[in-house]
């Protein structure tokens, strides 16, 4: 009863009736594994590049282009339907975007050439925000008290899914082929996707309106709460700087200074699965703390891991930690953002989808320059972007609008 009062006392003015309490421990373990499973589709290429290119009859270099693809067909996809979140039926809209996403990867594994293969990852990727309908209701669920560590559960699996697809993506391409590996990813989609569906509350949500006038609505929401600004913008230097090194790793990993196999080089997102449980530890620390300190802290380690990566282009155990810091650095400065852009204006599901647009388009741009600079600068080029990017998310926030 005591759980179900402070649920009542924290409910949000205008917002739909809520469930009693904190979200069971099934339904929350439901939510994050299907998360890990739809985040994973956004990654699927970036440890798949090598195999793609000869495929194509390419260079490897000439494919990058298609991870970036993926994240800002992801940003799109955010901007049109994330923010529904705060007036639709959720459960006939993950549905929805369920198949959409399962038919685009299933068309990506048939694509004939680069450019169709880059037109259904970016209509799968756009699809693929299934895991920022469910953080919204998780924070909605959840005690006031407890708030960041239920988000953390759910944005775990969400990160979990992101390495896994490194690593699995990377045995399984090697195994099977590029191609398999968008199919098997379809499946999983599909299952994990409807079975969530099928679980989400099915009322209607409050507030109407149609994509385009939220949409509308998202740069007047960001200019009055300064906290979602300073939360968006953190987040963008941060995942900009984690996506530089992370999409290009693969490039690195088998290219002549290493001369690794695709397989053996997806082992090394491993690393960065171990980091995953950073969430956790971080939506405690953001309940006892507040989000500042921990986003502090959390910009200090990646900056410590953009020279330790620089160090990595030829030492192994410097990259080997690099990947530890900037994973960890990433879901602490996630958990810390995204609980404070949910809980800082009365529309969660439009603030949640500021904030990761900001961030996967931060990302986007980050990976969209790397791959030039990988190129013509070498793994250097592609530490200066992820540090250059760190400095402008900070140094943009550092003082009071």
């Amino acid at each position: 009863m005591a759980s179900a009062n402070t649920a009542r006392r924290t409910a949000r003015p205008g917002s739909a009736r809520r469930p009693r309490a904190a979200a069971p421990a099934l339904f929350l373990t439901l939510l994050s594994v299907c998360s890990a499973v739809t985040a994973a589709n956004i990654y699927l290429a970036a440890p798949l590049l090598s195999l793609m290119a000869r495929d194509f009859g390419s260079a490897p270099s000439a494919v990058a282009w298609i991870a970036s693809v993926a994240q800002a067909g992801y940003a799109v996809g955010l901007l049109f339907f994330a923010p529904l979140g705060d007036s639709v039926n959720r459960r006939r809209l993950v549905a929805a975007l369920t198949l959409v996403t399962t038919l685009a990867l299933a068309a990506s594994a048939a694509a004939p050439g680069t450019t169709a293969l880059a037109a259904a990852v970016f209509v799968a990727s756009a699809a693929t925000v299934v895991p920022q309908l469910l953080v919204p209701l998780v924070a909605e669920r959840a005690p006031a008290d407890r708030r960041a560590r239920h988000v953390a559960a759910v944005v775990a699996g969400l990160f979990t899914g992101i390495v896994a697809a490194r690593v699995l993506g990377g045995l399984a391409g090697q195994a099977f082929g590029w191609r398999w590996v968008f199919a098997g990813a379809a499946v999983l989609t599909a299952a994990l996707g409807l079975a969530t569906a099928f679980v989400l509350p099915s009322g209607r949500r409050a507030r109407a309106g149609s994509p385009l006038s939220v949409l509308a609505t998202l740069p007047s929401l960001v200019r009055r709460s300064p906290d979602l600004w300073r939360a968006c913008l953190r987040q963008a230097g941060i995942f900009g700087a984690w996506s530089a090194l992370w999409t290009s790793l693969a490039l690195l990993l088998t290219g002549p200074d290493y001369g690794l196999s695709t397989a053996t080089a997806g082992l090394f997102g491993l690393f960065g699965l171990a980091s995953s449980a950073v969430a956790p530890l971080a939506g405690g620390l953001v309940d006892r703390f507040g989000a500042a300190r921990v986003v502090g802290s959390a910009y200090l380690l990646a900056a410590v891991s953009v020279p330790l990566f620089w160090l990595g282009g030829h030492l192994m155990a410097a990259l080997s930690a690099a990947a530890l810091a900037i994973h960890a650095a990433l879901v602490a400065s996630h958990v810390a953002n995204q609980t404070l852009a949910l809980t800082t204006t009365t529309t969660p599901a439009a603030a949640n989808t500021a904030y990761v647009v900001s961030g996967f388009a931060g990302g986007a741009a980050a990976s969209a320059l790397a791959g030039p600079a990988f190129t013509h600068a070498g793994w250097g080029g592609v530490c200066a972007v992820a540090g250059l990017w760190l400095v402008t998310g900070w140094g943009a926030t550092a003082v009071r609008r």
